[in-house]
């Protein structure tokens, strides 16, 4: 029995196996044997398509797989390399938001095209489920190292040339990760393609426009962070995710002004995780909403018990990421928690970074904000100053604050460039009409300097650091002694 590939091709096989057929069937029973093949045949054919249908599709990571296997079975006869490499789009979701699912589909098919003309002869594109492209390399004699670099250039720069399109002009950069055969101790198509998505996605995390090779330490820190993405919600489930908080200072008056809070994760064998630790691991995925959720319940709980216990603060901020921030659900799922709460919508500060502010007309965002403002809740620009964001831009937003970023506040007592950075920001609020808040303070003399400048609230280890709630109750009791102290002492001396 002849076996024909599966797909679209299948009415040109039989058609360049009919002279064979018919032939054989001749030799077999002479004309008997012709009738009969004519007969049978249109059956035989309709029931082979009807299995091809029913049969599951092969995934395309399996076509990716198959090539690799068989350029890797030809090294092992004839030597050579072969090689595997990742494209993908940066931030491929807000690409759709901004431009559309039509318009990027499109963008998608001239990169396609673009690239399957840079490849060389033998060398195959796939396109993959998850919206990345594969290219799984044909054996070569010379391939090296040196090559695969060039190799991943070259395709960089090809998708990221700007396109002309039927509706105008586009522009899209990528990341691209790629690994090459000899680096694999047992190579494999599948651990080829494996090795070359790890790559791809530390690239994705320098986006954009990265490029990354693979290395054994990028697999051990790929493993590091699959760890902690798998155990996270578990650990929210028993409470080791924790919500730690910052006093910020009213420059004016010395009073504690509100509360930042900050992520932590007590993890039972790697002890208390910083957010760099696990916050990698867990961006771009539905965890980050969970997070979210987590600190909102955990730091709205926190005022309920201060205001229990008599130290009443203004105000918590807490950080919402990128995607929570487009989620249009957010400002109704703010009132409920802060109804549930029992507090009133001023006691919650929206923590916004800047980067998020600074991307292309991003008017879900700007709606959202505008009805998180309208609601009641204050919203900080968070980070301001490294990012890209313009005037234009930051006025769309219904903001209350900017916070400065500790790049522009370090040293800036004796540093007169830092100065005059950290005097345009200001300058630039008030026009604004925005408060400010420098974070990041670490000494007195940046305190006092600050305060000097005329910023509003200064944060850092000059005030405190980080801490539970349950240190944080004593700290606001101590600095409320203190301050009542000094304040008893000034009205004396006068």
């Amino acid at each position: 029995m002849f076996a024909f590939p599966r797909g679209s091709d299948l009415p040109w096989q039989i058609i360049a196996m009919l002279p064979v057929l018919g032939l054989a069937a001749y030799w077999a029973g002479g004309e008997a044997g012709l009738i009969m093949l004519a007969a049978l045949l249109p059956f035989w054919v309709m029931a082979y398509r009807a299995h091809l249908l029913r049969a599951p599709p092969v995934a395309v990571s399996d076509q990716v797989i198959d090539r690799l296997d068989r350029a890797l079975a030809e090294i092992r006869t004839k030597g050579g390399a072969t090689g595997c490499l990742v494209i993908q789009f940066d931030d491929p979701a807000h690409l759709a938001d901004r431009l559309g699912r039509t318009r990027q589909c499109e963008i998608l098919a001239a990169s396609i095209g673009r690239l399957r003309g840079a490849l060389r002869p033998g060398d195959m594109l796939f396109p993959m489920e998850d919206g990345s492209l594969a290219v799984a390399l044909s054996a070569t004699p010379r391939l090296d190292a040196e090559i695969m670099v060039r190799i991943a250039a070259r395709l960089h720069l090809v998708v990221q040339q700007p396109m002309n399109l039927a509706d105008g002009p586009a522009q899209v950069t990528c990341s691209v990760g790629f690994c090459h055969s000899a680096q694999l101790r047992q190579p494999s198509g599948r651990s080829l393609l494996d090795a070359a998505q790890v790559a791809a996605d530390e690239a994705a995390r320098n986006r954009p426009g990265a490029i990354r090779g693979y290395s054994d330490d990028l697999a051990r820190a790929r493993a590091d962070r699959d760890a902690l993405r798998s155990g996270f919600s578990q650990a929210v489930d028993r409470g080791e995710i924790q919500a730690w908080f910052q006093p910020q200072l009213s420059t004016d008056s010395g009073e504690v002004s509100g509360i930042e809070a900050l992520v932590r994760w007590q993890h039972p064998e790697r002890g208390l995780l910083a957010p760099g630790s696990f916050l990698p691991a867990i961006e771009g995925s539905e965890l980050m909403e969970l997070l979210g959720q987590t600190m909102l319940a955990q730091s709205l709980a926190a005022l309920v018990e201060l205001d229990r216990r008599g130290l009443h603060l203004p105000t918590v901020a807490v950080n919402f990421s990128g995607p929570e921030l487009r989620d249009p659900q957010l400002p109704d799922r703010l009132r409920w928690t802060l109804d549930r709460y029992g507090l009133a919508p001023s006691r919650l500060t929206v923590e916004v970074l800047e980067s998020v502010v600074a991307g292309d007309g991003d008017d879900v965002i700007a709606s959202n904000i505008g009805r998180i403002s309208a609601l009641g809740c204050a919203v900080d620009l968070d980070d301001f100053g490294t990012g890209n964001s313009s005037i234009t831009a930051i006025r769309r937003f219904a903001l209350n604050r900017l916070k400065i970023d500790r790049s522009f506040v370090q040293d800036v007592d004796q540093n007169r460039d830092q100065q005059k950075l950290v005097m345009a920001i200001l300058s630039l609020a008030e026009r604004l009409g925005l408060d400010t808040l420098a974070e990041g303070v670490e000494t007195p003399a940046e305190h006092a300097l600050l305060a000097q400048l005329g910023c509003g609230h200064v944060q850092g280890y000059v005030v405190a650091k980080p801490m539970p709630v349950g240190d944080l109750v004593r700290w606001l009791t101590t600095h409320r002694d203190q301050h009542r102290e000094a304040i008893r002492i000034g009205v004396k001396a006068r």
